[in-house]
């Protein structure tokens, strides 16, 4: 089975110009999102996982089943004010402006070992932010890791000097 079957290509959106890599038919095929899953688990090898966090949003579907798998707790990271305790925030750039990510203040334990997912890795900025994140809560990233790659975004290089591993590159 190739995972790349099961994301298409939706040109001009958001914004003309932009192809769009949508993964909505790999989460409506189980098979698909079971194979997905077994392959991203393979990329994290036998690593000792303690959490798994999750980005908004696309982030969170297979966040959530690598956290189950792993035996680990699933963390979300969010926009401003989406997550009801008290948070921590990093602020970060994007290609016109700035936004801020948060996450729970208690959800990263002093030196537990953190898997960072999401769905695709463009420029990078969002998951250093994430990084940020934890290490401002005293986790230690094992992996940051992808779906998918926009390789030519050169996003890895922000990531620097954290293992990144992505499924799919394009």
């Amino acid at each position: 089975m190739k995972i790349e079957d099961y994301i298409r290509d939706i040109p001009d959106f958001p914004k003309p110009g932009v192809i769009f890599k949508d993964i909505t038919p790999l989460l409506n095929n189980h098979q698909a999102m079971v194979e997905t899953t077994d392959q991203l688990l393979k990329l994290v090898g036998d690593s000792k996982i303690d959490k798994v966090v999750g980005m908004e949003s696309r982030g969170f579907f297979f966040a959530t089943l690598l956290a189950a798998r792993l035996q680990a707790g699933f963390v979300p990271v969010r926009k401003p004010k989406k997550l009801p305790y008290q948070t921590i925030a990093q602020e970060y750039d994007l290609e016109y402006g700035k936004d801020i990510l948060e996450i729970h203040a208690d959800a990263i334990q002093k030196g537990e070992k953190v898997l960072i997912h999401d769905d695709v890795l463009a420029t990078g900025g969002t998951a250093h932010a994430v990084c940020k994140l934890i290490e401002k809560l005293g986790g230690e990233i094992v992996q940051v890791n992808f779906l998918m790659e926009l390789s030519f975004l050169h996003g890895r290089k922000k990531l620097e000097p954290h293992q990144v591993k992505s499924l799919l590159q394009y």
